[in-house]
């Protein structure tokens, strides 16, 4: 860290950067309020879609035992065909938005397979479909909490460090030319009373 000089015109430079400081933590304050917020809402999204998968298998097992039937053949019954991403831009933080899931069912003739094969072939899509959002919302999730993390050392940065810094300068800076201003005044003091000592 480079010397502190004693002067005005530093006073004035870190008077100047204490008042920007000061403007802008607010706003990175807010900011992070406002990402944690973010952060809440898909922590929650996803809890609710873990939720609903969690749902869906114990539906899956209690309306369809005969899954234990291993002679029946279910593979691939529904494949993931596309999945359609995009990217928000949310308070400076690019996160993935899931547009579309498509999922193909397999066709089959209703002679070959049981009749239940059609409600596990509508349960299997859904099951997929929400994998899928999960993992997009794990993602977004992650990319939150790194933002979250990012911007709260901003501001403690700011807060805890960057202004008590300045502040400190100031003062020193202040106690410095005060003690030069009753420096002068006393020579002052002196010479004139040597003035008219001699005069």
């Amino acid at each position: 860290m480079a010397r502190l000089a004693l002067s005005k015109a530093s006073l004035h430079k870190e008077a100047r950067q204490l008042a920007i400081y000061q403007r802008f933590l607010p706003s990175l304050d807010l900011k992070r309020k406002q990402l944690i917020a973010e952060r809440s809402k898909a922590r929650q999204a996803l809890h609710e879609t873990q939720a609903r998968l969690t749902a869906l298998q114990h539906t899956v097992s209690s309306e369809l035992p005969m899954l234990a039937d291993h002679e029946v053949g279910l593979e691939e019954l529904v494949t993931l065909q596309r999945t359609e991403l995009a990217e928000e831009n949310l308070l400076g933080t690019r996160l993935p938005v899931l547009r579309s899931v498509q999922i193909t069912q397999r066709v089959y003739s209703f002679l070959i397979r049981p009749h239940w094969v059609d409600r596990l072939q509508a349960l299997m899509a859904e099951a997929l479909t929400l994998r899928v959002r999960m993992q997009v919302q794990q993602e977004r999730l992650r990319r939150l909490d790194k933002a979250v993390q990012k911007i709260t050392q901003r501001v403690n940065l700011f807060d805890k460090v960057l202004i008590p810094r300045t502040r400190e300068n100031i003062r020193k800076i202040g106690i410095f030319l005060a003690d030069g201003e009753r420096a002068a005044v006393v020579r002052a003091k002196l010479a004139k009373s040597r003035h008219l000592d001699r005069g």
